[in-house]
């Protein structure tokens, strides 16, 4: 056995799942290699570790008990191999790929990001704005932000925080058109924006809450960007379906109001992700926790709730 202690990685991590697939996935392995890594750890340990039939995957009584003691002897390694502050800042270097949706304040969010990441001055970012589902593994990313549920179980997810989204409008459009009883009011007489998706190219539907979802009726503005949504909003045109994060500047101070306010909304999660791997570089892990303490303050600021 060439590395005895990523075999260890593999053998907790398949504890955790119970499926040699899923462990797999994580790992970014073949299935094959899942199963020829345990068998030549058994091998070397001269006792099973896995109960396997058809159906299933158990750990052994001696599986049991090897397990906290592999937990116990990776957190030691890494440990060890933590480098000291100077050590660790010549160590992240290199290219790190971000992908991010429309952020609060992206401007200033980005400029904070990188002043925090000043003591890493080999460190490179390829900071990438896409909405679309990309193939994390095809497109090479290293980390990224997502707002909803996570929707595959191959990331680490750090959950920062969460945003609800509100229907807003100028009150001269109010005005025009007087407060919509209902949504079915909205939909059928209010002149309304369309944000499209960019996974199907095609107008998504507004998602208030698991029991009501519409899409708008003969759209009078259409737009991929959220920013634009914002701007459609602004300008009295018609009515926007927005993150809070986007359109709570506006609501104070009076520009935009709030269309049936009283109707329940999601709270959407937000959260940073890093594919599974055997080996995580210290440099995306850097990224990755600065990225996330960041967005977490972000969201914590009062005009965020």
């Amino acid at each position: 056995m060439n590395n005895r202690f990523e075999a260890l990685k593999v053998f907790c991590s398949l504890a955790e799942t119970l499926q040699f697939k899923e462990t797999a996935s994580r790992l970014a392995v073949s299935p094959p290699v899942v199963s020829r890594v345990i068998a030549e750890l058994e091998a070397w340990l001269g006792e099973p570790l896995f109960q396997r039939n058809t159906r299933q995957v158990n750990l052994t009584e001696f599986g049991q008990q090897f397990l906290p003691q592999a937990i116990q002897l990776l957190e030691d390694s890494e440990r060890l191999f933590t480098p000291g502050k100077k050590q660790q800042a010549e160590a992240v270097a290199g290219l790190v790929r971000v992908t991010v949706p429309d952020l609060p304040d992206e401007d200033t969010f980005l400029l904070t990001l990188l002043e925090r990441l000043q003591p890493y001055p080999e460190l490179v970012i390829d900071w990438r704005k896409d909405t679309a589902r990309l193939n994390v593994v095809d497109q090479q990313i290293d980390l990224g932000v997502r707002i909803g549920m996570p929707a595959d179980n191959r990331f680490i997810v750090r959950k920062v925080g969460e945003v609800r989204e509100h229907i807003v409008a100028t009150p001269e459009l109010v005005k025009r058109h007087g407060q919509p009883a209902d949504w079915q009011a909205l939909q059928q007489h209010w002149p309304l924006a369309a944000s499209i998706d960019a996974n199907t190219g095609r107008p998504q539907n507004w998602y208030l809450n698991r029991e009501l979802q519409f899409l708008p009726r003969k759209p009078v503005c259409v737009s991929n960007e959220i920013s634009t949504q914002l701007q459609i909003a602004r300008s009295g045109r018609a009515a926007v379906l927005l993150l809070d994060w986007l359109c709570r500047p506006y609501l104070e101070n009076g520009e935009l109001v709030e269309l049936l306010p009283d109707l329940p909304r999601t709270a959407w999660p937000v959260y940073v992700y890093r594919p599974q791997r055997t080996v995580t570089p210290l440099r995306v892990k850097v990224v990755f926790d600065t990225l996330a303490a960041l967005l977490q303050e972000r969201l914590a600021a009062p005009n965020r709730s």
